[in-house]
């Protein structure tokens, strides 16, 4: 793939294109990062490569306003992104690929959760670090900052928007959804995890229906650091085999 990428508001979303090894594939991973985030976080790389060495395409992309994407940080909501994940899917090449995997990351996960519960395109669904309630989260993160001033995490480009907290907080929580997804869904959550409780990704997981999977590792933090980063690609990778 070398097209543009633009989603419904004409915004150009940057992407990575990992080829399959060996035989060409007919399965594509499309992997989506959380707030704050990008295509080029070090576990989106490594699982990008590590499904490519396992023979199946992946696509790792940056939501509107977030890392090269067209778009404004202060934007970039729950809710568009499940537009922008539409508009990925949009842009495969037709006929191209039997199934569409989706990993998302944290919010991302949640933007997963939204798209996969109507969108039959979908064929498998993975939530690394998936966000549950995502009132609860803006509430526990971000209750203190002065929306329209403060910065998330004291991140110099990630203003707080009164659109991000409206947003999360009208979804109040993907848990309903659960039962609405149809696909296989893998769960890969660290117990160490600070930042979305394992205690969600249980939580979610009860609620979701069979085939599914949950890998629990031990000493993983949010975003899959150092060796835990080897364990979720192999989890993920293993699941998709």
């Amino acid at each position: 793939m070398n097209s543009p990428i633009r989603n419904s508001y004409g915004e150009r979303l940057e992407y990575a294109y990992h080829e399959a090894d060996g035989a060409r594939s007919r399965r594509i991973v499309l992997i989506g990062h959380g707030v704050t985030g990008n295509m080029d976080r070090p576990w989106a790389v490594a699982l990008a490569g590590a499904c490519a060495g396992a023979g199946i395409d992946a696509l790792r992309f940056s939501f509107a306003g977030n890392g090269r994407s067209q778009g404004l940080f202060t934007d970039a909501t729950i809710t568009k992104e499940v537009g922008d994940l539409g508009s990925v899917i949009d842009a495969l090449p037709g006929g191209r690929y039997d199934e569409i995997v989706y990993a998302g990351h944290s919010m991302g996960g949640a933007v997963g959760v939204l798209r996969a519960a109507f969108d039959p395109r979908l064929s498998t669904l993975i939530s690394l670090a998936g966000m549950v309630h995502t009132a609860r989260f803006v509430e526990e993160e971000f209750g203190g900052v002065v929306p329209d001033e403060g910065l998330m995490w004291d991140k110099p480009d990630c203003l707080l928007s009164s659109a991000y907290l409206a947003d999360l907080r009208a979804i109040g929580s993907v848990l309903d959804q659960a039962a609405a997804i149809k696909v296989p869904w893998l769960f890969v959550h660290g117990a160490a995890d600070d930042v979305i409780p394992i205690t969600e990704g249980r939580e979610i997981f009860a609620a979701a229906r069979d085939p599914k999977q949950m890998i629990e590792l031990p000493d993983a933090d949010h975003v899959f650091s150092e060796a835990a980063c080897a364990e979720m690609t192999r989890a993920v990778t293993g699941f998709l085999s």
